[in-house]
This record gives structure tokens, sequence and C-alpha cells, in this order.
């Protein structure tokens, strides 16, 4: 297996951003260079906010935003029937829809500057993994009754052709979806945001944020790494399931959680005898799997989540027997690449978007479906840094509510295997 941390770092080693060094200055300084604070620095930047420092502890896309499934589709963490049954059906349908916005707005910038990240236009498949139809019925009639989403319908014998797989009882294609090489894409953002005049800094691990004293300037904050400092009006912390020690308000109120993912070696010709099309597949389960092909004609394999990481070897030995579970025909098949990476879940399921009482903004708790929920939440927060606070307010009502430390882990791994015993009893 290649020694690479993943197929993405190893297809994708990007271009180094110098860390920071000496003391600058700017309105704006966001921690945290995955998906969400990219998508804040480049809607900042889009709406003529350039007077921006973006400070990554580690490289652009280290943590979950360069580790996922590089699924592009509508939706958050949080299932759509709690999420109107929380907010009503009005406003649950409003947030759902923000996220196809979401999806429409990371096919723009692709389009617009140019990211070369293999966006693969195919749409993506809810297969059903259990012999019910009720399952896909009322998930279909929901989203078209309630949320005005029309996801088309696929026989147990025509999703047979298209994946190859005997596994399933037919499919839910939701066509507007799209998936995508996650890192490029990150890259691409932020080289797209260095020609726009926004500093972006990696290998500079923020250690500190403090407010400044009135004697020094009377409003901001000093934002601080081993190497510099940056002063500030504004701060902004994405930093997800990789903030760990920084900032305790914010890391009590997520759960790092862990999923994994390995890749093929290149299948070639056997590709289309494993897999006739183009587009992402998961499942019905909980804990189900998720998959798609790669440019290059390997399979990128997905699922199972867990509140510890695994070694490569470990990962690959477990993902490689599910996916024999589903494609048989693939015995024999070498392994790659695999990984784990580490998620943010707020104990609700949904985005943590807002500020605190002392003026840290925050965005974070993206784990599961956070790719189009995180370009969301960059428009969310760069309105709000300029004065605009309705789109905040609408997640007002999930807050930050602790997750109950190593108490919650334990339970949320107790839950996961609480849901795949009932999948596997299910089935």
């Amino acid at each position: 297996m290649n020694g690479a941390e993943s197929y993405y770092r190893a297809t994708a080693p990007g271009d180094a951003c110098a860390p920071l060094a000496g003391r600058q200055q700017a309105r704006i300084c966001i921690v945290g260079a995955g998906f969400a604070g990219l998508a804040t620095a480049m809607s900042l930047m889009e709406h003529g906010e350039r007077d921006v420092v973006l400070l990554e502890a580690e490289q652009v896309g280290h943590g979950a935003s360069g580790r996922n499934g590089g699924f592009v589709f509508g939706g958050y963490s949080l299932d759509e029937q709690a999420l109107l049954a929380t907010v009503g059906a009005q406003q649950g349908r409003r947030l759902y829809q923000l996220t196809l916005g979401a999806v429409d707005q990371i096919r723009r910038r692709i389009a617009q500057y140019g990211i070369d990240c293999d966006a693969t236009h195919g749409g993506i498949y809810l297969a059903n993994w259990f012999d019910d139809p009720r399952v896909l019925d009322e998930r279909q009639h929901f989203m078209r009754d309630h949320l005005g989403v029309e996801w088309q319908r696929i026989s147990p014998a025509d999703f047979a052709q298209r994946a190859r797989s005997e596994r399933y009882f037919g499919a839910l294609y939701e066509q507007n979806a799209f998936h995508f090489h996650p890192l490029k894409y990150a890259q691409g953002l932020a080289r797209t945001l260095q020609a726009g005049g926004i500093r972006v800094h990696e290998n500079s691990r923020v250690v500190s944020i403090e407010a400044l004293p009135r004697a020094a300037g009377g409003k901001g904050w000093r934002v601080a790494t081993a190497a510099g400092e940056v002063l500030c009006e504004e701060v902004v912390v994405c930093c997800g399931g990789y903030l760990e020690r920084l900032y305790p308000a914010l890391a009590g109120a997520i759960l790092p959680i862990a999923t994994y993912v390995m890749v093929t070696e290149p299948l070639g010709g056997r590709m289309p005898q494993a897999l006739a099309t183009d587009a992402a597949i998961y499942d019905t389960r909980f804990a189900f799997d998720y998959y798609r092909p790669l440019a290059d004609s390997r399979l990128l394999w997905g699922g199972r989540i867990s509140v510890r990481s695994r070694s490569p070897e470990e990962v690959a030995r477990l993902l490689y027997d599910d996916m024999l579970k589903v494609y048989p025909q693939l015995a024999g098949t070498r392994v790659d690449y695999a990984w784990s990476g580490l998620m943010s879940y707020g104990r609700h399921k949904m985005p943590q978007l807002g500020k605190l009482p002392n003026g840290v903004w925050y965005g974070m708790g993206f784990g599961g479906h956070g790719v189009g929920p995180t370009s969301l939440a960059g428009d969310v927060l760069s309105a709000a840094l300029m004065g605009e606070l309705s789109k905040v307010e609408q997640f007002a009502a999930w807050g930050l509510p602790t997750t109950g430390g190593p108490a919650g882990l334990l339970a949320a791994q107790m839950t996961y295997w609480y849901y795949e015993l009932r999948d596997w009893m299910r089935q």
C-alpha cells in the first residue's frame, strides 16, 4: 500500500504558502483553511473585502475538507424530517434550499476560477440496502412534498445494471449533485484567494486568541502563532475536528469523530464490470457505505464512523471487506491508499455558526455532510462580518450545547453501534 497520507494528498501536493512571520494587521483573521475558512474568505473577497489573513496549522485542506468522500449535494447531517420538526416546515425548507444554492455556488466557482478538481457531474444515487420499497417511497415523497425536490426513482433491475451489483433494491437519483477531488478544490480556492489579495499562511498553528487591551487600541484581537501575530478587528475560528485545545469554549461543543476511506488500484478495463455509471453512490443504512469512480479508473470507498482513528492497514482491511459485500467481483483488487480523518459533529448535527459573547465568530460542526454546508457557512459568516446578521440568525436555534467530553464520545460510539445493529437486524 502506498505510504502517502491519502490518495488526495498524493495526487494534489499543492502550492506551499509561507508561514506567518512577524506582525501583520488585518480587518479579519480566519483560523483554519478547510472548506469553511476558505469559503468565508472567498465570500468576503467576492464582496470586496480583501483585508483578510487566513491561517492554517498544517496545509490547506489538511483536515476533513481534504480527506472526505467528495460528494457535493444538498442537506445537512441532521436529516430533513428532523430539520423541519425543529424549525417548522417553512423555515426548514428555506434552510434546505440554501444548501442546494451552495451546490450551485461550488459549481460556479469551479467554472469561474478554473479550478481543476476532477468534477464529475454525474449525479448521486441513494441505493436501497433493504428489501422494502417503502424506504425509497417515503424519502422520495417527503423530498418532493416538503422540500420541493424531485429525485428520480430507479427500479431494482435498472439500478443493478448501473451499479453492477445485486446487493441493492432500487435507488433514488439526485441529478443536481456531483462529486469531485476535495483537496484539489480546496487548493484551487486558496490560489484564487491569493490571486485576489487575501493573505494565506500554512504551517501557522494558532497558539492563542486574545482580546486587545484598551490601551493597545481599544478594539480587536491578537491572534498569535509561534513565529508571528495578527492584530485584527474580527476573528473567525473554523477548525472543525482539529480544534483541540485552541479555544475551549468551542471545543466543548463538538465531537471529533473519525471516518475511513480507501482507494483501490486503477481498475482500467475492469471498471465497467464493477460500476457502469460515473455517479457517486451511498446507501440507506445509518452506517452506510459511500463510493465513487475516480478519474484514473480507481474506486474510492468510504464508510464507518468511530471515536478513534485507525492505521491505514486497519482501514484498508475493514473497507475492503465492506466493498466485497457489494462487489464480490472485485476480490483480489489491491488497495493502494487508505486513511482516516476527524469530522466535527455538534450534538444536534447541524452546522454551528455564530458569535460568542466575547466577540469571537465561529463556523464548525459540519461532520458527515459538510461540502455544501461549509460553502453556505462562508456566505453566512461573511455577511455577518459585514454587518448583515439575518443569515447567521437562521442557525441560532441550535447553538453550542456541550457534547460531554469523553462521555459524549462514548455515547456517540454506542449510538453508532446501536444503529449498526438495527440495520443488521432489519436486513
